[in-house]
């Protein structure tokens, strides 16, 4: 089976096409960095319009690059949620709408299922393993049995990791996007010189939570060392708190679930001393870990059109009423 697979849950316009035997045959992105990063993040609005000047063209070329058309396309996917809703709409309604004139099945895909599964679009995950999803939005831990069978181990009481991050790079004056620039400047920088709190809540407890982390940096900003503090030094001293935590309670939770292996997922698993965490500290404790490339991280139509063939292949199909949604069934 062959997926068109549409993508739209935020600032990123996506489409992608996924054959079950070939694999992603193509996986186009129109990103919207330059129309928010005058304002220091996503503004809902103008992501939605920007959505409607790009969903033609992004499919259309993602069609093009797979050599694919309309009567190769066997079914269609797209996000239904979570997200923002006036995004998430734009790419939903053009899926139903060209679902209908061509006669082909849709599905709806939680975005965050999406992810937790995108690893397979380069690598042969054996089940069971447990997903840490980081993202601007979302910081949860899973345990996967296999496809659709996605248990709910704990997620963020607060903020997500990418949103401490955005955070503290305005605090640090970097521009949008903030967690790519705190990783640039982190790089640079050394993640010993300052001591910033980890938040590992209650013992055995699979949650987290950064309020607390992102005040801890205000406080220290606004204070004589820090005001003298380079700032390389400070954004590699905050990066590594946040890996540490996710790192931490990502190896905790496969030692107690039992489970050996470890799978990274969501924007935030781009971030380069995050990944390299993973895979020291995995491999110092037995663990497998599968890291995708930077490029199935972040937002993305592959891996929602590879879930939604996973999907329509088992006959699980949406209806009209279709419509979109801002929170996950797979978290509280």
């Amino acid at each position: 089976m062959r997926v068109l697979g549409i993508e739209s849950s935020c600032d990123e316009t996506a489409a992608a096409v996924y054959d079950d035997s070939a694999g992603m045959l193509s996986n186009v992105v129109s990103s919207q960095v330059a129309v928010h990063g005058a304002y220091g993040g996503v503004v809902p609005e103008l992501a939605s319009r920007e959505h409607l000047k790009s969903i033609v063209p992004v499919v259309e070329k993602a069609l093009s690059a797979a050599s694919t058309g309309r009567d190769a396309i066997d079914g269609i996917a797209v996000t239904a949620g979570p997200g923002l809703i006036g995004s998430l709409l734009v790419g939903l309604c053009f899926a139903k709408s060209l679902a209908f004139a061509w006669g082909k099945p849709l599905y709806g895909a939680d975005h965050l299922e999406a992810h937790v599964y995108a690893a397979f679009l380069e690598n042969d995950v054996p089940f069971p393993y447990i997903a840490l999803l980081v993202s601007g939005g979302h910081t949860s831990l899973f345990r996967v049995e296999g496809w659709g069978e996605m248990t709910f181990l704990g997620g963020t009481r607060d903020d997500a990791a990418g949103e401490a991050f955005d955070k503290a790079a305005k605090m640090l004056g970097f521009p949008y996007p903030g967690g790519v620039a705190v990783d640039r400047a982190g790089r640079e920088g050394d993640a010993s010189r300052f001591h910033f709190p980890r938040a590992w809540l209650s013992r055995d407890s699979a949650d987290f939570s950064f309020s607390g982390l992102k005040t801890a940096l205000r406080v220290f900003l606004a204070s004589p060392e820090g005001k003298a503090a380079r700032v390389e030094d400070v954004a590699a001293s905050f990066q590594e708190a946040v890996a540490d935590v996710l790192v931490g309670k990502a190896i905790e939770a496969a030692e107690r679930e039992r489970v050996p292996r470890l799978v990274l997922a969501g924007g935030v698993s781009a971030n380069s001393r995050l990944r390299e965490l993973a895979a020291q500290r995995g491999s110092a404790a037995g663990i497998a870990t599968f890291l995708p490339s930077k490029a199935l991280c972040t937002d993305n139509a592959a891996m929602v059109a590879q879930l939604g063939e996973r999907r329509l292949s088992a006959g699980v199909f949406s209806g009209p009423e279709l419509s979109a949604y801002a929170a996950s069934r797979f978290t509280r």
